[in-house]
């Protein structure tokens, strides 16, 4: 079984912006659980136009506590009470060309419970032939609203030019536990059969409880919490935006430092717009 989650937004910003923002995310007052971010790769293809980036996030994140009466602790990595880290590998590709950003994400810890693969494509909308020729990146900036120039040139902010960028965004939710668990099975029944002990197999944790079973309630956790996180993930861009309309990237830069220096010393930011899960979800 794999369990799948999508959603559309459309920002009130030019698609330049946007995807700055993007980029500029974390950490806000919606992601205080993200505690780092590293840029590993990063090229342009100057042919296609094209900025391909890989970053990998370090996640603080608990377990539900349902996950934890579902399996041993030791095989997750957790905590007693479920507190752990996550690391998180972003993929990006911008096509400056054409007007798209084509991002995903991916969970590189407890693969063998539960995959989470997000998926996110921002779009700009479709505008006139002679509207796409710019010259340079200046003139694209400009025609685009991403920033305005003082008498200096200097950039100051991202202007309200009436444009949207619109994204659609999907989770998709698989569990291999049982896999995992099966070929160790197969693997253990092959030996004994060279054998010539006779004693019956004993009834394991995975095939006293289901594996199809299993797997469906770790997938519905996972998302449970997923659908949960969307509108905390979307006002935290729309957090970003809003910074940089009104102070440009010195804002998003101050904001990104205030709430830095908030988490690290434990103080609340902004309420979450949804109510986090409990940890019997």
């Amino acid at each position: 079984m794999v369990k799948f989650y999508s959603s559309q937004e459309t920002y009130a910003y030019s698609f330049p912006a946007v995807t700055l923002a993007y980029f500029l995310r974390y950490p806000n007052p919606y992601a205080t659980h993200v505690l780092s971010t590293d840029t590993i790769a990063r090229s342009y293809d100057p042919a296609t136009q094209r900025l391909t980036t890989i970053r990998l996030h370090l996640k603080r994140s608990k377990l539900p506590g349902a996950v934890l009466r579902l399996l041993p602790k030791s095989l997750l990595g957790a905590s007693a009470t479920g507190d752990t880290q996550t690391y998180i590998l972003e993929k990006s590709v911008v096509d400056v060309k054409e007007g798209w950003m084509d991002t995903e994400s991916r969970n590189l810890e407890w693969t063998g419970v539960l995959s989470v693969v997000e998926r996110q494509y921002f779009k700009r909308p479709d505008v006139p032939d002679e509207a796409k020729v710019f010259k340079g990146i200046e003139g694209a900036a400009r025609r685009h609203g991403f920033l305005s120039f003082n008498k200096d040139g200097k950039g100051v902010k991202v202007e309200d030019n009436g444009e949207t960028t619109q994204v659609i965004s999907s989770v998709t939710l698989h569990s291999h536990i049982g896999e995992a668990w099966k070929r160790k099975r197969e693997a253990a029944n092959e030996a004994a059969s060279t054998t010539s002990d006779d004693e019956p197999p004993k009834m394991g944790f995975l095939r006293s409880w289901g594996t199809a079973a299993l797997q469906r309630n770790i997938e519905k956790i996972g998302l449970t919490r997923a659908q949960r996180s969307q509108p905390n993930a979307r006002e935290g861009m729309k957090v970003v935006l809003e910074r940089m309309r009104e102070g440009g990237l010195v804002g998003v830069l101050e904001g990104m430092r205030q709430d830095r220096e908030a988490i690290l010393a434990g103080r609340s930011l902004l309420a979450p717009l949804a109510k986090p899960p409990s940890d019997d979800e």
